[in-house]
């Protein structure tokens, strides 16, 4: 009997839509006119920021909406639900949804920054535009319900040594976790593999910060084309294939052996791929150890049970074949207000698919992994 009252989802990955002033509120005055604001274009809402227009996705937020409502186009405030933007309102919601807390990631930064502020020309800017952001997200997100709300922040990727010095001020605010690109050899960074991002994991080691690697944070998604014959559905199937490639980079990138406490949280990847690639990549691992510069001694399986967690919105063939991933390395997603989440029937369908699931089990997989890894306890 899955699900039962004493039974508290944590959601790993939702997001949360900046409501107008975020950066208004927080930027000193000689940066705000160039800073992060909404401006009216033709009816709609858009971002202006910098001199670049931003429009305000409308996929990104379909909560409450009917399937055949849904689209890219620009959308308004109001044609959101207050939710999206609101932290009592997505309180609120919630609660209609029976889920406990949640972990919210940006939308106009980009999943981690990337998209927005990394290719913004003005540095000095983005920088205080990222602190602008993580600043919103502890001090007034987070802080409307910190039992409820699980603080998160993004970093200033273009500059290691800024990254480095935002995350221990992060740290010392409360961040549970950073987002950090899924990839960062799209954005032109170094990769995985290089000594560039030592200091990094070692302060999210220290520290006991999870990495949350969202698919498409580092701005590659496969299949995504402005080609008005490739259909949207073509990358929205294929957004574990981002994942796949991060688990692979790092299972073989010799940093999880040079950094044993770091742990890695793959955001809205789904989980049915998992039993699949570690397996391949043993395999590959056995016959071709020897003559490469990888770790000689530890399968590839063993360290993604060691360093990684799997993420679920609704994914039956993952939970069939649970005890091949790790039963403790599982967590559970909603994705509100995105068109993946099942909101405001989150808990009957994760009910339904964990009816055949032990108790125990789901207490793990809905719950207690997610606090375990973002060091989140119960408060009741």
């Amino acid at each position: 009997m899955p699900l039962q009252d004493e039974h508290q989802i944590v959601s790993v990955d939702d997001h949360l839509i900046e409501h107008p002033r975020v950066w208004q509120d927080r930027l000193p005055d000689r940066f705000k006119e160039r800073g992060p604001r909404i401006v009216e274009v033709g009816g709609n809402h858009v971002w202006h920021y910098d001199g670049v227009q931003y429009p305000t996705i409308g996929l990104n937020a379909v909560a409450g909406k009917d399937p055949k409502d849904w689209g890219m186009d620009p959308v308004r405030y109001e044609d959101m639900i207050p939710g999206c933007y609101d932290a009592k309102a997505r309180i609120a919601d919630m609660d209609i949804d029976g889920v406990q807390a949640a972990l919210c990631f940006p939308s106009f930064p980009g999943f981690a920054g990337a998209r927005t502020f990394f290719h913004a020309k003005d540095k000095e800017l983005a920088y205080l535009c990222v602190q602008a952001w993580n600043d919103f997200n502890i001090d007034e997100w987070c802080a409307t319900a910190p039992e409820r709300l699980i603080p998160l922040a993004i970093l200033p990727v273009w500059d290691i040594d800024l990254c480095v010095r935002e995350l221990e001020r992060v740290a010392a605010k409360g961040a549970r976790t950073i987002s950090f690109p899924d990839s960062p050899v799209p954005l032109g960074l170094p990769s995985f593999h290089t000594d560039h991002w030592d200091p990094l994991w070692q302060v999210c080691s220290d520290a006991e910060i999870p990495v949350s690697l969202h698919f498409g944070s580092g701005s590659f998604v496969p299949g995504f084309s402005n080609a008005e014959d490739i259909p949207h559905m073509v990358s929205t199937v294929l957004f574990a294939n981002n994942l796949q490639w991060s688990t692979v980079d790092l299972l073989f990138s010799g940093k999880l052996q040079q950094f044993p406490n770091l742990q890695i949280s793959l955001a809205e990847g789904g989980i049915g791929w998992i039993p699949y690639l570690l397996e391949r990549a043993d395999f590959v691992w056995e016959r071709h150890r020897w003559y490469q510069k990888v770790d000689q001694n530890m399968y590839p399986s063993e360290l993604f049970r060691k360093h990684f967690w799997g993420c679920f919105i609704d994914d039956v063939h993952g939970l069939e074949n649970r005890h091949k991933i790790g039963i403790d390395r599982i967590t559970l997603e909603i994705d509100y207000p995105h068109s993946d989440s099942n909101w405001p029937n989150s808990r009957k369908r994760a009910s339904e698919v964990l009816a055949n699931v032990p108790d125990d089990e789901v207490s793990m997989i809905v719950e207690t992994n997610a606090r375990t890894m973002l060091r989140f306890p119960r408060t009741s």
